[in-house]
């Protein structure tokens, strides 16, 4: 058997990147797999044979650590989420949305606002603003332009030793980031329709590429909308990173931090530990869930 990760998959096969002098590999899986209603999914490790045309047959599919739904990808240990603070604005909603599916996920967040070259000497109290409600929840914010290059340091700096997917809407820059840290142009970079001011989808496939020996990026197609999945009301307030430093201390155990009384998280909200902006699309998000 030969050890391996999952960089691709497509129409049933499946590229297997082993590591080793044996190298990459084209897999089928085991209809085993089919039949017990088992996906392969990039990221995945898996243990494969070699066939007697030098390809190879997925034998194993080991534990995953972590799993999104979408993008469908396993194992990942953190997301860079790019979004652009201007052109397109900056959606602090779909934000919230993105960031709520890594924390279901157990995935850490890094938090990536992109064309800044395009902010205005009026425009940048607000900005700040907004960079600083992220790092006070406890998120890690890079502000970056691919277009100057700036900051882009630190983004590489953060993918070291990381299995990071690329995540966020279309038209942010996910494909400039990733030629960037690649330094090829391997990817269709996207531009902007001039009409609707939206990013047309350049990534078709989902798919994992090695920066070095353990070190990869996942990049996937671009969307701009995000459903929840395996996240229901009452654990909604789990993923609010902010809140978990009050737990336990409302009146009630079960305390949603809607009108309850006595709830310390609508004490620190007076107080203004916790951000009104955040707690409003809690409400929001709360209410669309509980329907």
């Amino acid at each position: 058997m030969i050890d391996g990760v999952i960089l691709k998959g497509v129409g049933g096969l499946y590229t297997v990147d082993t590591n080793t002098a044996a190298g990459i590999y084209m897999c089928k899986p085991r209809g085993i797999f089919r039949k017990n209603k088992i996906s392969p999914l990039v990221g995945d490790m898996v243990s494969i044979s070699e066939t007697s045309e030098g390809e190879g047959v997925i034998e194993t599919i080991h534990e995953r650590r972590s799993m999104l739904i979408r993008p469908k990808v396993a194992n990942i240990t953190q997301a860079l989420i790019v979004f652009a603070y201007k052109e397109p604005d900056l959606h602090m909603d779909l934000l919230d949305r993105f960031i709520i599916n890594c924390e279901a996920a157990g995935v850490e967040s890094i938090i990536c606002l992109n064309k800044t070259d395009l902010i205005t000497e009026s425009e940048m109290e607000q900005f700040e603003q907004v960079k600083s409600i992220y790092e006070k929840a406890g998120y890690t914010v890079l502000a970056v332009s691919t277009y100057e290059g700036v900051n882009m340091e630190a983004v590489f700096n953060s993918l070291k030793g990381e299995i990071t997917v690329l995540a966020g809407p279309s038209g942010a820059g996910k494909s400039s980031i990733a030629n960037m840290i690649l330094d090829t142009e391997m990817m269709e970079t996207g531009h902007l329709s001039e009409k609707i001011r939206r990013g047309k989808h350049t990534t078709r496939h989902t798919q994992l590429i090695r920066l070095d020996e353990d070190s990869y990026i996942v990049d996937s197609p671009g969307f701009s909308s995000v459903f929840f999945e395996n996240i229901d009301s009452g654990s909604l307030k789990h993923m609010f990173r902010e809140f978990r430093e009050y737990e336990g201390k409302c009146r009630f155990l079960n305390c949603n931090h809607i009108d309850e009384p006595d709830c310390e998280i609508k004490n620190q909200l007076s107080l203004s530990n916790i951000s009104e902006s955040r707690y409003s699309r809690y409400l929001s998000l709360f209410n669309e869930m509980k329907g």
